[in-house]
């Protein structure tokens, strides 16, 4: 069976009949969500924030273990790590759940949807054109995932055969960099998606970020992560380029960072994730237990 955490959105036509998984996005502070439609204010320092005493963090729902919804709440590495930066702000942080690419151009901060986002998202210098990032706080690379017994154990096995890539990330990239080994890419808008057309065998194949496909397998025990790209990449948290409340924000977010690194704090939430230290391997996040 799928993994019932995971909420599909739009899908390409030829794949409408992926299996549907439910989903509805809440504040991972039980708040209500925010719209975006306030008018601002201040918090300690004088920080301007979109609602009234919260840090709103935009992300993009299902993404476990980094953020997805367990018991009506949002949790995950990243509610986390941005929990304790909104703490120290003298905040609370409410988590909207919206589409990649919105915050990956910067819409959602020109639109002042949230103060920052927290999404799983790869630093690269694209991207830093459109947003500002914090400092990194999670190494990731790109993995493949497949149903067990197929036969696949890398790229070059997928010739003739269909990879999922989820849209807007590093991970289709990855694949277009490579799309000489002779496979089709199937693009989806979001990660469940792709994940449901695997489970249902609409693709051979699907590539994004370790972490979740990691998680992913070790809650569907038919599939599993045959092959990781050395690609190097850092997520980092965004927020609106060229503003000086958001540098304010984002400094208080790296300070946070680096003072849970110092204290043991961030090890501790990367091990209650996932299950081992910073750099230690692992092949299954404990996901569907923490929180």
């Amino acid at each position: 069976m799928p993994n019932l955490s995971l909420r599909p959105r739009a899908v390409v036509a030829a794949l409408a009949l992926a299996l549907p998984l439910g989903l509805a996005a809440c504040g991972s502070s039980g708040g209500e969500q925010n719209t975006g439609s306030g008018s601002g204010s201040t918090a300690a320092g004088g920080i301007q924030t979109v609602s009234p005493g919260k840090l709103t963090v935009c992300t993009h729902l299902s993404y476990p273990p980094f953020q997805f919804n367990k018991d009506g709440k949002v949790v995950g590495f990243d509610v986390d790590v941005v929990d304790r930066a909104a703490k120290s702000m003298g905040l609370t942080q409410d988590v909207v759940d919206i589409d990649f690419e919105q915050i990956t151009t910067g819409a959602v901060f020109k639109a002042k949807k949230c103060d920052v986002a927290a999404a799983g998202m790869t630093i690269t210098d694209e991207r830093k054109k459109a947003v500002l990032f914090s400092e990194p706080y999670f190494d990731a690379t790109q993995a493949l995932i497949v149903k067990k017994g197929a036969g696949v154990t890398d790229l070059a096995a997928l010739k003739g055969k269909k990879l999922g890539v989820q849209t807007g990330t590093t991970g289709q990239e990855y694949a277009k960099k490579n799309a000489s080994a002779g496979f089709s890419a199937v693009v989806f808008e979001d990660l469940p998606t792709s994940l449901n057309a695997l489970k249902a065998g609409r693709v051979d194949a699907t590539i994004n970020d370790n972490g979740v496909l990691f998680d992913f397998a070790k809650q569907n025990p038919d599939t599993e992560v045959v092959a990781e790209f050395a690609t190097g990449e850092q997520y980092g948290v965004a927020a609106k380029k060229d503003d000086p409340n958001a540098q304010q924000i984002i400094t208080k977010i790296n300070e946070s960072i680096a003072t849970s690194k110092q204290d043991g704090s961030y090890d501790e939430t990367y091990k209650k994730w996932f299950g081992t230290a910073p750099g230690e391997k692992s092949t299954a996040a404990p996901s569907s237990s923490a929180g």
